[in-house]
């Protein structure tokens, strides 16, 4: 005897072994046995073959018109073999009672299962809905057949080509343009990435990584809505001093300027000045809401998205020509030991005579220029030279707590490696179309004006973070705890140490107009200096206040984002300005197995045979092909040009090295079925 059977959704025939009240021992064509429930044999029979059974039954099913059999169907819930009666005969043969079952069972859409066997016609609102999704779904595989089709020739599709990002990088896999570069990649064997590339969706290599970083960062767009900057109605003291600020001439949010009085007294007040938006704007405002969901600017090469509207940095940014609101840092040293007598903190407006651009001055400004030297190339009736007793005394100033964080740190600050400028030939700071003419230039890590900026940056974040931290006034703050490889600069609360700058607490607090870490810091700094002791009661946050550890993770998160994408830029700016020159070979460091940092560009990139060169060793190498949507070259080292290897700092290794591009990290899956030791410093002076 023979059986047909269900087993875990699948129809099997087989020769009946043996038969108990429960089960039966059936043994299948392949020769193997298995125990059948008594419930699940559905239809017993001496005779065709099983396999025989099997084939008229298929072709007895792929006959049974759908339609009809749901029209003959009882309206009671029926057997397999009812269904059979009416649709074929009153009595039908055994071949078309299994091929009535087979039938059933592959339509559910037309009806459900009752039980083994058993099954009761769907209702006809519900067919309809079924078979209007069913024939939907063909329609959507029609399409995604028909895309895969284009990409696999090298067209893309528009609707294709408008989801690309999300395609790539946030793709809802059940979407059909999802589907179709999925199918289109694995039937032509390609990267999604290149298939795309091919196919002509990416229609620029700077459009590219602009619009992904959009994509990704600004859903919204990057316009603001309409804003007016609130006046400050406080009435504050105008102070006695002419302060100057230094930054690059492309910086229009200038939160820092410096002052200098006292000199020849034998005490010498040295005043740091930063922009006061935070005496005008409050937490929980509509443009405190737009800065918090910003973060902080975004810088990149030629271009910068910033924290607030123009109008509104416009109102508090330090200009010079007007008496600025500022919260002013007011450090007293002897003139002769440098030793710091005092600090204090004033609400003032701040009479600004001067704003220095370094990048017109660093050439200038030199270390023998501060001490006396020939000024060489300075016109003699530029303001610097109104400047030069102050500059030269804040030269000597930072030169002296650069010393003293160095013993701090236990180790001096190594400026070994330049920074480097990107300039835009002839580009009026819009949105850049990745065709222009790019400049790149190297800048002095260290310089004096560097250096002066970046020591006065420091005491004032240091400064105010001790203080807030006496009062009791919660902050955000950055540390440390160690130089030791791998441990990392953190965000937090608490004013802990930060061993890399060499200070016992640091809270950024001197670009309120460009981070909003700083706004935040700059509201408890307003609320001490007005309240001291009992500031901590006022301020707008408090003690363990939920909302400060909100900000630190969502600034965290968007200025990894953010850093992220300027240093995507400057590769990219960088490898273009290869293609540009005609680069074909360049000079550099061996500085990690297989890397190579180049002498002259900011650039780091993988290199084959540098793995037996000791780190520190001098090559040349030479160039291959270059990939701007991935921001990789590859090279070649051809000849090794030292004698030695030069020492290599680990702790800038560690905290600076620059990033290697690799393949970018897609979501394409085509198996598918469906800080630096001055970093924190360095921060509040750079500028793009």
């Amino acid at each position: 005897m023979f059986a047909l059977f269900e087993e875990a959704g699948k129809f099997q025939t087989g020769r009946v072994l043996s038969e108990a009240e429960a089960s039966s021992q059936i043994e299948l064509d392949s020769g193997k046995r298995v125990k059948v429930k008594s419930a699940n044999v559905l239809l017993r029979f001496e005779q065709p073959a099983p396999a025989e059974l099997m084939r008229e039954a298929q072709a007895v099913a792929a006959g049974i018109e759908l339609e009809l059999a749901w029209e003959f169907a009882p309206e009671d819930e029926f057997g397999f073999a009812d269904l059979a009666r009416e649709y074929f005969s009153e009595r039908p043969t055994l071949a078309q009672q299994a091929g009535a079952l087979l039938r059933l069972f592959e339509a559910p859409h037309y009806f459900r299962r009752a039980g083994r066997g058993r099954f009761r016609k769907a209702p006809a609102e519900i067919l309809q809905q079924a078979l209007a999704a069913i024939e939907k779904k063909q329609q959507v595989q029609a399409q995604i057949e028909a895309w895969a089709a284009e990409l696999a020739a090298g067209r893309c599709p528009q609707p294709i080509r408008d989801q690309l990002f999300r395609i790539l990088f946030k793709p809802d896999k059940n979407a059909a343009e999802y589907k179709a570069v999925v199918e289109a990649a694995r039937a032509t064997h390609s990267n999604p990435l290149d298939l795309l590339q091919r196919s002509g969706a990416i229609d620029s290599p700077y459009q590219f990584h602009w619009k992904r970083f959009l994509f990704e960062n600004f859903p919204k767009g990057t316009g603001f809505p309409p804003l007016d900057a609130p006046p400050i109605r406080e009435e504050l003291p105008l102070a006695t001093v002419q302060a100057f600020s230094v930054d690059d001439s492309s910086t229009t949010e200038i939160d820092d300027a410096l002052s200098v009085q006292g000199l020849g007294t034998g005490t010498v007040t040295v005043g740091i000045h930063i922009a006061a938006p935070g005496l005008a704007l409050q937490p929980a405002t509509p443009i405190d809401q737009v800065a918090r969901q910003r973060l902080s600017t975004v810088y990149m090469p030629g271009y910068k998205i910033t924290m607030l509207p123009d109008d509104v940095v416009q109102a508090y940014t330090l200009l010079a020509g007007r008496d600025c609101p500022a919260v002013s840092l007011y450090a007293e040293y002897d003139e002769a030991s440098l030793v710091l007598k005092g600090t204090r903190t004033s609400l003032e407006r701040v009479p600004v005579t001067h704003n220095l651009r370094h990048d017109q001055l660093d050439a200038v400004i030199t270390e023998d220029w501060l001490r006396g030297g020939d000024p060489g190339e300075a016109d003699e009736t530029h303001p610097v030279h109104q400047l030069r007793d102050e500059l030269s005394f804040l030269f000597r100033l930072a030169t002296h707590l650069k010393s003293l964080r160095e013993v701090v740190r236990g180790k001096p600050e190594n400026f070994n490696r330049p920074d480097y400028n990107f300039r835009l030939a002839g580009h009026d700071g819009s949105e850049p179309t990745g065709q222009e003419r790019v400049e790149i230039t190297e800048r002095r890590r260290g310089a004096p004006l560097d250096l002066i900026v970046s020591e006065a940056m420091i005491l004032a974040n240091s400064s105010w973070g001790s203080w807030l931290a006496e009062l009791g006034v919660p902050a955000i703050y950055r540390s440390q705890a160690s130089l030791l490889p791998g441990v990392k600069v953190r965000m937090g609360t608490k004013a802990l140490p930060h061993a890399g700058i060499g200070v016992k607490s640091y809270a950024w607090s001197t670009s309120p107009l460009r981070r909003y870490t700083d706004l935040v810091n700059q509201w408890q700094i307003i609320a001490a200096a007005r309240h001291g002791r009992t500031a901590a009661l006022v301020a707008p946050f408090k003690p363990k206040d939920a909302e400060l550890f909100s900000v630190i993770s969502s600034f965290d998160a968007a200025y990894s984002a953010y850093n992220g994408h300027q240093a995507a830029m400057e590769r990219f700016w960088t490898l273009r300005y290869l293609q540009q020159e005609g680069i074909a070979e360049l000079t550099g460091v061996v500085f990690k197995e297989g890397l190579v940092r180049a002498d002259h560009l900011p650039l780091v990139l993988p290199v084959l045979g540098g793995a037996d060169l000791p780190r520190g060793s001098h090559v040349r190498v030479k160039l291959g092909e270059i990939d701007p949507i991935t921001l990789d070259v590859k090279g070649t080292v051809v000849e090794r040009l030292d004698v030695a290897p030069e020492p290599l700092d680990v702790e800038e290794e560690e905290a600076e090295g620059e990033p290697v591009a690799g393949p970018i990290a897609i979501a394409v899956d085509v198996n598918d079925t469906e800080e630096s030791t001055t970093a924190a410093a360095a921060a509040d002076t750079r500028v793009t």
